[in-house]
């Protein structure tokens, strides 16, 4: 049986060790480029440290690096920010099998938002990690696994509180350059796989906004309870 990781391509970047990722995660969750002091302030790390792992950041093109424009004088600082272009993890494999599917449906459901969400359900069904058919998940669980399913496919993925919402930031689209093209194609598989995983996972958190490029390397879904979605059944 396949799993996440099984259907990511071949030649993506081998995982990122525990402090490169948490300088990766601070430089995603900043709203301006960062330099290397405000990094390892940020993550504990000497300066030298973290100017190491963004530098190699840099090299692997998860990471850009520009130096401060300043009106004033002084020396200009070198800042890093996460790479728009960066390769992180590319789902391609995955991202054909999905859309064979779609097309083998297009000529019974046509193609609009709940054919492509439910072809999304679908894959969100197969790939997350089901209970035992004697388990009952908790919230907290169900959203552990959602989080972990989307991080082998390369979303990169942070869970917030939201009010009585929860805000899931993908921070690496691993479909992002079809998704710049496609939005409307590509957005609607990813909250179909989202919410498929939750119904599989007898959770009743469900989508209720995907929203895309809310910055040049993030997309946000909110999640809520109880909202049913096309596509939803009952968890096998």
């Amino acid at each position: 049986m396949l799993d996440a990781t099984d259907l990511t391509d071949q030649d993506a970047p081998r995982a990122l060790g525990r402090a490169r990722a948490r300088v990766l995660s601070v430089l995603r969750d900043a709203q301006t480029p960062l330099s290397a002091a405000e990094v390892a302030a940020a993550t504990g790390l000497h300066v030298s440290t973290a100017r190491f792992h963004l530098e190699h950041l840099v090299a692997d093109d998860l990471a850009s690096r520009e130096v401060e424009e300043r009106t004033t004088p002084g020396r200009r600082r070198v800042l890093y920010g996460p790479s728009v272009a960066g390769r992180g993890v590319r789902s391609y494999e995955l991202l054909s099998e999905v859309l064979s599917g779609v097309v083998e449906s297009l000529g019974r459901a046509g193609r609009d938002a709940g054919s492509l969400r439910r072809a999304g359900a679908e894959w969100g069904r197969h790939l997350v990690q089901r209970p035992a058919p004697s388990q009952r998940l908790s919230d907290d669980e169900a959203i552990r696994r959602l989080t972990r399913m989307l991080s082998e496919i390369g979303f990169a993925p942070k869970v917030d509180q939201d009010g009585g919402a929860l805000a899931v930031a993908l921070r690496q689209c691993p479909f992002r350059e079809v998704a710049v093209r496609h939005p409307d194609v590509v957005c609607e598989l990813h909250h179909g796989l989202i919410d498929g995983a939750l119904n599989q996972l007898g959770s009743t958190w469900r989508t209720t906004s995907l929203l895309p490029w809310v910055d040049p390397s993030r997309c946000v879904a909110r999640l809520d309870p109880g909202a049913h979605q096309v596509g939803d059944r009952d968890p096998a």
